[in-house]
């Protein structure tokens, strides 16, 4: 293959690699500074001090509501005792406190019903007492800076944001490989390319292997 030809197809690929290698980076630049930022703090949890806020609430549903959920109790509990809440129960819950319960099951036993009802940054749960059908609410809220954690971790985050997780990384990956690529079509005019490429490899092996036991 002459000089001119190779030139050209040399050329070709680099300018594949650096669209898939901008495109990618421009898609997982904002999750990039996201996951380092988090990463930073996870790290350092210990460290960071955090006051959880708790709030609670109480209310009480009808004897007839009531009456329907003992109705339905033996059929949950042959049902190895979870089951969502009824369509009633919901709606009154939404309704007194704004609170979706849609899609989640709880535990029914002979005298409750629990619910829980973790989420990003915090945790909360529902109780009700089938022998007065009193509800009682509590909500702990770890800040922002929890929500951010658990983000970064996937903790009940829900389908979509583990889609996203997923896309990420993906995007992360073709971002990493492109840029390994371009880094070899470049390498001739710069020696200490690979150096450095190894020290990235070296490091946190030799850290592994001498700090952590």
């Amino acid at each position: 293959m002459n000089a001119p030809s190779a030139n050209r197809r040399r050329a070709c690929w680099l300018k594949t690699l650096h669209e898939w290698h901008w495109v990618s980076a421009a898609l997982c630049l904002i999750g990039m500074v996201l996951f380092s930022v988090t990463g930073f703090t996870l790290n350092h949890a210990g460290s960071i001090e955090a006051k959880p806020k708790v709030s609670s609430r109480t209310g009480a549903i009808d004897d007839a509501q009531r009456a329907r959920l003992m109705r339905q109790l033996p059929s949950v509990k042959a049902n190895k005792g979870k089951a969502e809440l009824p369509q009633e129960l919901q709606a009154w819950v939404q309704k007194q406190w704004a609170i979706d319960t849609a899609g989640r099951e709880a535990e029914w036993s002979d005298d409750e019903i629990y619910l829980s009802l973790p989420r990003p940054g915090g945790d909360a749960w529902l109780r009700l007492s089938l022998a007065d059908g009193e509800i009682e609410y509590e909500r702990t809220d770890r800040g922002w800076l929890s929500y951010f954690n658990d983000l970064h971790k996937g903790r009940n985050t829900g389908a979509a944001w583990s889609w996203f997780i997923d896309l990420f990384a993906a995007a992360a990956l073709i971002f990493s490989v492109t840029g390994l690529f371009i880094l070899k079509m470049h390498a001739g005019n710069r020696p200490f390319t690979w150096p450095v490429v190894g020290m990235g490899l070296v490091l946190p092996v030799l850290l592994a292997l001498m700090f952590i036991h």
